[in-house]
């Protein structure tokens, strides 16, 4: 091993050889040495060496680089900067201080580096004029001479603990010993002129104690009080605490601006920006049109009003109010305003009545829910749009499309819909929302999850509760605008606004009694329906010949299942809807299932998915005329086709006469029963509520009714029934000629006097439950029970708006009878997905069943009596409120608390917060560039705490003393971070394991994707296609266009086979890389951050 030469490797450490020197060496006192830094935070690694020093002295190199071009750049010679040096000195150190582990020895030695300087132990300067990357070290006794033994240390070390070879990273180092007389003297004359250039630039004690002491945590602790307020200015950071009058806030006439709107338009304005799209989720009746609106006006004046296109998409039943509030906001010639079952037109670039699709800066999506399956033309069609990158960027940078998705209701059925959603404006497998960057292996074992639960039948409320918290607290708090009523009625600045809010009562259940004939048939049905029906009608498909159908239908016996299915359940709805509408609807059927026998029979059986041939037979329509309008179908849709009877499986023909036969006889057994008299007692109950109940004044001050049900048959069963003049009947065949006579009779809104009595009653279908007032009624009732439970939040939503005229809304539900029950489980069904949705977004109101678990801050259950009360309430709010009124009301306090340094910290007294006591624990506030989490730590353990339990836990009055801190508090903020590494590492683990492993069907058909582009890219010569095949696969990687993974697939197993043949796979693939090439975004567009290590932003403990 050299002698001389010392890398930090093998135990050849700088360090070591310092100590043989003076160990061995007792004469030498003094050291001298000349360093790029010196860190503070690793001063008591170094001071044992320092202990047999009597005098240090070390000069410190500062890059003047920057002064010197700044004389320059102003025409002056430099002469040295040492009030600048100075500073950049102090400000690095404090820098380090903040950035330096959290321990009590390393503040032990920051404090004793002070106490050196002070006594004159130690002597600091940096060189005001020279850029000096030189180390030195200089060791040598008081009286040096040729006689005396001195050395001269040289290389790369800086004085600091991995320089030395004594910190936990060995970095490798190349340093050279000196010994000679000439060598050490002369590097003791060099030294000895800088230390004399710095003469002016000394670093004393007192320069560190006002300056990087002062201003960082070691300063000392701050009190209870000012480390709570602290806390929520570093949680609410991305909050705005008052907004300034802004053209987007000028209100229209006839517009009132009201606070909690101007906040959310602030909010969501800024999620969209930052994550390209977010959630409009605020429940029914508080005005998201208007706020979105708010946002689109703000993005025009951001961005520039010539600059921005905006495309609205929406369901038709709302198309007027969306145009008519775009142009009383003035921003309607910057709109094109497409329904949602039309996106194709935009699509076309034919169609000049709109913008192209690249042309669209901003779109918004009303009713967004509605696109929660992405297998569906609608889907494939609105995200093809709005991943389109913007062909003209404005003022706001970036060339993706800004997506705002508005819905009371995201999640419909499962979490799934909330990732096809979210699918609109991000790439799954390169996400932008803050410590989520995959959201498909985050989602995958949820919705997994989710479904094992649904098919329990001990199903669990608080199960779905606890899955739904997790998508709650990750994915959806940092991208949605949600608040409820209880948010805006408990907040003075918000509820001054408005006279108040109908409450909502718990529901009123209604059941009704059949007698013993009616519920044996009607038991019998059930079964029957069940049990007893193949369905073969509705699976034709999947009974043709492979030979036949190869190519043409892709999963015919998953769809064939799926349509039976269907219509097993519609059937068995229609039962508890009203006999009358299961009577004409099992007639239906029958006359359905004979005309595919008689297709049959005549040897020519059309499929035509794009056709309804029942209605075309009750036309009049013949076979030749029917086969006519099917061939100009298949010109544009091949899946339109007629076959023979010889093209299907033998037991099809034999499966179909056999339902026939059952339909017969069940049509028959219904064919005495008087569906629409004595038999059926379901409306002799609601008649009974009807005459007796549902018009008290004291129940009904507006006289005014509302009632849905999810068939067509039954609400014009009801209008025949009732037979009152004053009902008006709506469903969507009617819906644009009613639309009128609806506003005029039942919308509080509507110009007062316009309004008109014509109309009492509205019997409606489900086109009425989203986006129209009905607000002068009081009162709902649902007839039926729809299978999308989410319908009952947006029917209620009707009469439940600002403005509406009664004080308590009520809502009557007639359950499914005990036997419709056992079979479909309808009632747990409806439970279970209502359940998820109140936990992930929220809810004012119990909907369904007394059984909700109703609670808005997710982590403590209220009793059930209160839930109708009380509704649920965001619980952060109140704490940003107490934030805001400091910032307004003492500016000052709020502008020196903010100033506080990071890791402030205190002590507190043992405290009981809800029942939990706080001993002994230390609570630890970490933030990345990702995420913001808390933690309790104890000696025994550290575990991650929830938003709102943190919140209550930290908050503390201003009178409140801070208290010593417990002697392990810094091994509790230890813990806390390693805590907080466990969990990051455990859920890289988890990303990886499942990218490994496909993880889902997402994950396995991106594989298999990506596997066939590897396969044809060396066929590929031309270098412009090549890269855009290569780009095709990076779309389907990343997840940008969902049916590019979809479709490649597909491919791939058609390949295996031998289905495709590999020169038309080929093509396709050449064909789909140039369609798509256009929404392919490099890596620096994507602008993908990692995440960045914890950072401890505050912390306190209680004794």
């Amino acid at each position: 091993m050299a002698k001389n030469f010392f890398t930090n490797k093998d135990g050849n450490t700088l360090m070591k050889e310092f100590e043989g020197l003076l160990q061995h060496n007792q004469s030498i006192t003094r050291l001298d040495s000349v360093v790029g830094f010196l860190r503070a935070s690793g001063y008591f690694t170094l001071r044992p060496f320092l202990n047999s020093i009597n005098k240090a002295r070390i000069l410190i190199g500062i890059d003047v680089d920057k002064y010197i071009a700044s004389a320059h750049n102003k025409g002056q010679l430099f002469f040295g900067a040492d009030e600048e040096v100075k500073q950049d000195y102090l400000a690095n150190l404090k820098k380090d201080i903040e950035g330096s582990k959290y321990s009590k020895e390393i503040e032990e030695g920051i404090f004793q580096m002070i106490a050196d300087l002070i006594s004159g132990k130690l002597e600091l300067r940096a060189h005001p004029s020279k850029k000096i990357h030189a180390k030195i070290y200089l060791l040598y006794p008081e009286q040096y001479n040729q006689y005396t033994l001195g050395a001269a240390i040289t290389g790369s070390s800086n004085l600091s603990g991995n320089g030395l070879g004594i910190g936990q990273d060995k970095q490798y180092e190349f340093n050279v010993r000196l010994t000679d007389y000439e060598d050490v003297e002369f590097a003791k004359e060099e030294f000895e002129a800088l230390w004399a250039e710095a003469e002016g630039c000394p670093i004393t004690a007192e320069d560190i104690q006002t300056g990087p002491i002062r201003q960082t945590y070691l300063n000392g602790d701050v009190t209870p009080y000012e480390l709570y307020i602290k806390m929520l200015m570093e949680y609410f950071s991305d909050r705005v605490l008052a907004t300034d009058a802004h053209d987007a806030f000028d209100m229209p006439e006839g517009y009132d601006r009201y606070e909690y709107q101007t906040d959310a338009v602030v909010e969501g304005y800024r999620k969209l920006l930052k994550y390209d799209g977010f959630f409009l989720a605020d429940v029914v009746g508080l005005g998201k049109t208007i706020v979105a609106t708010m946002i689109a006006k703000q993005f025009c004046i951001d961005n520039g009003y010539e600059n921005t296109k905006i495309l609205v998409v929406y369901p038709p039943a709302v198309e007027q109010n969306w145009k008519q509030t775009f142009k009383d906001f003035g921003i309607d010639k910057y709109a094109r305003f497409i329904s949602n079952g039309s996106l194709s037109k935009v699509l076309d670039e034919s169609n000049y009545d709109y913008w192209n699709a690249d042309e669209y800066d901003l779109v918004l999506v009303d009713e967004a829910h509605k696109f929660r399956t992405h297998t569906n033309r609608a889907f494939t069609e609105l995200q093809e749009i709005c991943k389109m990158p913007r062909v003209e960027k404005g003022n706001i940078p970036g060339f993706k499309k800004k997506v705002m998705l508005i819905s009371a209701t995201p999640m419909n059925n499962t979490p799934a819909d909330l990732y096809n959603e979210m699918l609109l404006f991000q790439d799954p497998r390169c996400c932008t929302i803050d410590g989520v960057p995959n959201l498909t292996s985050f989602f995958s074992p949820l919705i997994v999850k989710f479904k094992l639960l649904k098919q329990d039948p001990n199903y669990n409320l608080q199960e779905f509760k606890r899955l739904a918290e997790k998508v709650r607290d990750r994915v959806v708090k940092p991208i949605t605008v949600r608040r409820t009523r209880t948010d805006i009625e408990s907040i003075p600045r918000y509820s001054k606004d408005l006279t108040g809010f109908p409450k909502v009562a718990p529901p009123e259940v209604k059941l009704y009694e059949m007698n013993d004939r009616i519920a044996d048939l009607f038991e019998n049905s059930m079964k029957i329906l069940v049990e007893g029906l193949s369905y073969a009608r509705y699976q034709a498909i999947a009974y043709l010949k492979r030979e036949i159908s190869e190519g043409l239908y892709d999963n015919a016996e998953l769809i064939s299942r799926s349509l039976a299915s269907i219509r097993k359940n519609g059937l068995v709805k229609r039962l508890e809807s009203s006999f009358y509408a299961f009577k004409k609807s099992i007639g239906r059927f029958r006359d359905a299932n004979q005309n595919m026998i008689n297709m049959f029979d005549n040897d020519r059986v059309f499929i035509a998915p794009d056709l309804d041939i029942n209605h075309l037979y009750d036309l009049g329509l013949n076979d030749d005329q029917i086969e006519e309008r099917l061939q100009q179908k298949a010109e544009d849709n091949p899946k339109n086709a007629v076959f023979r009877a010889a093209d299907f499986e033998p037991e099809f023909i034999g499966m179909l006469r056999q339902d026939q036969a059952v339909l017969e006889d069940l049509c028959a057994q219904w064919e005495d029963v008087d569906v629409e008299g004595a038999d059926d007692s379901k409306f002799a109950k609601f008649n009974d509520i009807l005459k007796h109940e549902l018009f008290k004044k004291d129940r009904n001050p507006g006289q005014k009714l509302v009632i849905f049900s999810e068939s067509v048959d039954t609400v014009k069963y009801l209008a025949s029934r009732i037979n009152r003049k004053d009902v008006v009947v709506v469903s969507s065949d009617n819906r644009n000629k009613t639309f009128k006579d609806i506003q005029e009779n039942f919308d509080a809104n509507y110009t007062k006097q316009e309004q008109k009595d014509k109309y009492k009653i509205i019997i409606t279908t489900d086109v009425l439950a989203e986006g129209i007032n009905l607000h002068r009624s009081n009162i709902i009732v649902n007839y039926d029970i729809p299978w999308n439970s989410t319908k009952l939040m947006q029917r209620i939503g009707r009469v439940n708006r600002i403005g509406s005229v009664g004080k308590n809304i009520y809502n009557y539900v007639f359950y499914p009878s005990r036997q419709g029950n056992r079979v479909i489980k309808l009632n747990q069904i409806a439970l279970s997905k209502i359940q998820t949705f109140h936990s992930i977004f929220g809810e004012d109101n119990q909907i369904y069943s007394q059984e909700e678990i109703i609670d808005r801050n997710l982590d403590k259950l209220f009793s059930e009596c209160s839930q109708a009360e009380r509704g649920e309430h965001n619980e952060e709010i109140p704490f940003y409120e107490e934030l805001r009124s400091l910032y307004l009301t003492n500016r000052r306090e709020y502008n020196r608390i903010a100033k506080m340094s990071v890791r402030s910290r205190t002590g507190r007294e043992q405290r009981e917060v809800e029942g939990v006591t706080l001993s002994d624990d230390t609570l630890v506030f970490l933030k990345t560039n990702m995420r913001k989490t808390f933690f309790r730590a104890s000696d025994e353990s550290a575990g991650e705490l929830s938003i709102v339990d943190a919140l209550k836990y930290f908050k503390a009055n201003q009178d409140e003393p801070k208290a010593e801190r417990i002697a392990h508090h810094h091994e509790h903020v230890q813990k806390a971070l390693q805590e907080f590494h466990k969990i990051k590492c455990q859920e890289q683990i988890a990303e990886e394991t499942q990218t490994q492993q496909g993880g889902s069907s997402m994950g396995a058909q991106v594989a298999r994707a990506a596997s066939l582009l590897n396969l044809f890219l060396p066929e590929i010569q031309d270098q412009a296609l090549h890269q855009q095949v290569v780009q095709l696969r990076t779309l389907a990687e990343r997840g940008v266009i969902t049916v590019i993974a979809k479709r490649l697939e597909r491919m791939h197993k058609d390949l295996s086979k031998n289905k495709l043949h590999h020169d038309d796979a080929l093509s396709e693939i050449i064909d789909m890389a140039k369609r798509y090439n256009a929404y392919y975004l490099s890596a620096e567009e994507m602008k993908h951050e990692t995440e960045t290590e914890a950072q401890i932003i505050l912390s306190e403990s209680f004794k």
